[in-house]
Parts: C-alpha cells; sequence; structure tokens
C-alpha cells in the first residue's frame, strides 16, 4: 500500500536515497555510474519548483518518486525513481498516471521521456511508445511518447 503526494524539501535525502540505489541496481549500468560519479547527484530543484511526486508507504517513509519538466512546449518525465525492494508493485505506474494527470492539467496531450534501455519494457507497459533515437551522455537512448490528452 502507498499514496502519492506533492514532494517536501525533508523528503530530498529520502529522494537522493531511492534515487541512488534505484540508479545502482540496473546491473548494466553500474560500471559507467561509477566512471562519472557526478551522474549519481540528484538537484532539489524539481522538488524547489514543485515538480515532483513521491509515493510513500504506510510507515510515511519514501519509497518511489517522479518530476516532470516542461521545456519548449514538450512535458518530460525527467525523473522517475522506485526504491528496488519496492519495485513491481504498481508504483511505477501509478506515478506515471499521476504526472501524466498533472501536466493534462496543463493542457499539454503528450509526456514524452528518453529512456533507460533496462526500463524500456515497463514504459511500453505504461503506454509510452517509441518516438525516436537520441544521444545521451553515457550512449545512445530511445525517446517515448506517451499520449495523454
Amino acid at each position: 500500500m502507498f499514496i502519492l503526494r506533492d514532494a517536501r524539501l525533508t523528503d530530498v535525502p529520502a529522494l537522493r536515497s531511492v534515487f541512488l540505489r534505484a540508479s545502482m541496481s540496473n546491473e548494466g549500468d553500474r560500471s559507467l555510474l561509477r566512471e562519472h560519479p557526478e551522474w549519481l547527484v540528484l538537484s532539489d530543484a524539481a522538488v524547489r519548483e514543485g515538480r515532483t511526486r513521491v509515493a510513500v508507504d504506510e510507515g510515511r517513509a519514501v519509497v518511489g518518486f517522479a518530476a516532470y519538466f516542461i521545456s519548449e512546449g514538450i512535458a518530460e518525465l525527467e525523473d522517475l525513481f522506485v526504491d528496488p525492494s519496492h519495485m513491481r508493485r504498481g508504483i511505477g505506474e501509478a506515478l506515471v498516471i499521476d504526472i501524466s494527470d498533472q501536466v493534462r492539467r496543463m493542457n499539454f496531450e503528450m509526456l514524452e521521456v528518453t529512456a533507460n534501455r533496462h526500463a524500456m519494457a515497463f514504459y511500453e507497459y505504461v503506454g509510452f511508445e517509441p518516438d525516436r533515437l537520441i544521444d545521451t551522455d553515457g550512449y545512445p537512448a530511445l525517446r517515448m511518447r506517451r499520449p495523454i490528452g
């Protein structure tokens, strides 16, 4: 059981902890992340700007979070992380739907994401469709779109 709510500044240490554990849980990314520890620094900007939603368990511990970003008329799922010990319980899907609802209220009809290669099946499961391949700092990644209108 979990509930979704807006992130608070007091959540930032927990968000950073979930971010680190979830990032390092992908065996295929660990060596690249160890080579670039600067990629494992989560800014508090999305929380400060009110763009982050969190999932908390019955004990009110943060078990996942998602943030969106609006740039050049595009709504993007900027972050989506679930604590590895809470994966496969519907938290990621609930966060994607919640963020979709947030940006739909801002009159967007599409949510985009740059998909980590290990998460593409999940993104397809929650309704994202492949759009194009883009270059990222780590490796080429698939840009995906999810209709929300």
